[in-house]
């Protein structure tokens, strides 16, 4: 109730009114009515993102929506502003609506034909491609900020989102694998090359949208500066207990590689990378006995044993 009260007060700087709740996960996302149409409002989470850091955020948005590349445009309150600070201090923002479904939904097998999960990849990889060639064509302002998804984000000392390597739910053994892992990608990194810039870092399927057969680009609230493999590799984690695995990577790697280079073996690592990343995230976010700890812990071992020689 408290949500959706707040909710209604920040749709009323856009001048709108309230619909339905989208989601609640880590932020909060409405589709609201305003008098330039229907529009996403998402109350941040406090306390994760800085307002210049979401300023930022939208500037990129916008930017790329004025390039071509399909993600939805950021909408500017009454006042000019694209993020607004509520009475109680939490910060809220709006974009405009982009209709369309789900690429797909976590945990659960994607049930398209073969033949559209390998054309949707492929427009998939197009679309990441497209997304960094428009960024790297950018001059940023000079006050944009935002978290960095390199090295030490990744497999640092303090990793954004925490060290996996250290996960309580994991046995003796899991523990020392992950280390083991970590220096693995450590060490794989220092080789990577310099195909860093501003990434997506969270394209989970719920935030593609598939409209057709055209697909759309949502939710950039964990961009950040980072390795571009990292966007492919994250898409690809969702996939690896589905039965065309391979055939759905290189699908992607396909439609990313008809604008930029990319090799089967950086997308594979930086899917481990996710899966170590994904490990660390759950630590402070989850109830010590969920079972999602046991799961994500089991997924990445697993794939680490696929791939590492």
């Amino acid at each position: 109730m408290i949500v959706h009260n707040q909710a209604e007060q920040a749709a009323l700087y856009w001048q709108g009114r309230v619909v339905r709740l989208i989601r609640a996960r880590e932020n909060a996302v409405f589709e609201i009515e305003t008098p330039d149409g229907r529009a996403a409002l998402r109350l941040h989470r406090q306390g994760y993102q800085h307002p210049a850091a979401i300023r930022s955020e939208l500037w990129w948005c916008a930017a790329l929506a004025d390039a071509g590349v399909a993600v939805p445009r950021p909408m500017t309150a009454q006042d000019g502003a694209v993020l607004v600070t509520l009475p109680d201090g939490r910060l809220a923002s709006a974009i405009r609506w982009q209709d369309g479904e789900a690429l797909g939904k976590t945990g659960v097998p994607l049930n398209a034909s073969l033949t559209v999960l390998l054309e949707q990849h492929r427009a998939l990889g197009r679309l990441l491609a497209q997304m960094h060639d428009a960024t790297d064509r950018l001059t940023l302002p000079a006050d944009f900020t935002r978290h960095r998804w390199d090295g030490p984000g990744l497999v640092g000392e303090t990793p954004l989102w925490g060290r996996f390597w250290q996960h309580p739910a994991a046995t003796t053994a899991q523990s020392l694998r992950l280390h083991q892992v970590r220096d693995w990608l450590a060490g794989r990194l220092a080789m990577e090359g310099d195909d860093l810039g501003l990434i997506h870092a969270d394209v989970l399927r719920e935030n593609v949208l598939v409209n057709h057969r055209s697909l759309w680009l949502i939710d950039f609230d964990d961009s950040g500066f980072g390795y571009r493999g990292y966007d492919l590799g994250t898409a690809m984690l969702g996939n690896l207990a589905e039965p065309a695995y391979a055939d759905l990577r290189d699908a992607l790697i396909d439609g990313y590689a008809a604008l930029r280079p990319m090799a089967r073996e950086t997308v594979e690592m930086f899917t481990l990378m996710r899966a170590c990343a994904s490990v660390g995230w759950t630590m402070p976010r989850l109830a010590s006995d969920d079972p999602i700890h046991r799961s994500h812990l089991a997924r990445c071992l697993g794939f680490a044993d696929r791939i590492i020689p």
